[in-house]
């Protein structure tokens, strides 16, 4: 998985971007949850897709980050989550161990 870490404000804002022309994926990630630690395995075991961009958000450093995703794309905050961001807004969000490489590939070819 060629993970990219989403650690700042603007880098948020050009992901929305970048949303408007190509799907991008947030993984919001607890470094301390075994529940987060299993759906990130999951998704690498799985392989990434080259049709989105796969952004990692480490939400125990990057916690004012993490807030801000759920406000600005108007999802209650969980963990591990994982956000697909089309034209700016998120059209898909699933959370702990309902988080699956196969139902996100869905999401992505329907939306």
């Amino acid at each position: 998985m060629n993970w990219i870490e989403l650690n700042n404000l603007p880098q948020l804002a050009d992901l929305k971007e970048r949303s408007q022309s190509r799907p991008q994926v947030i993984f919001k990630h607890s470094t301390r949850c075994s529940v987060s630690s299993m759906a990130k395995s999951r998704l690498e075991r799985s392989g990434q897709p080259g049709s989105c961009d796969f952004y990692f958000l480490d939400l125990i450093r990057y916690r004012s980050l993490s807030n801000q995703v759920a406000e600005d794309f108007a999802v209650t905050h969980e963990s591990p989550q994982i956000l697909l961001i089309k034209n700016a807004e998120c059209v898909y969000e699933e959370s702990h161990n309902g988080i699956h490489m196969d139902e996100l590939l869905e999401q992505i070819a329907l939306k």
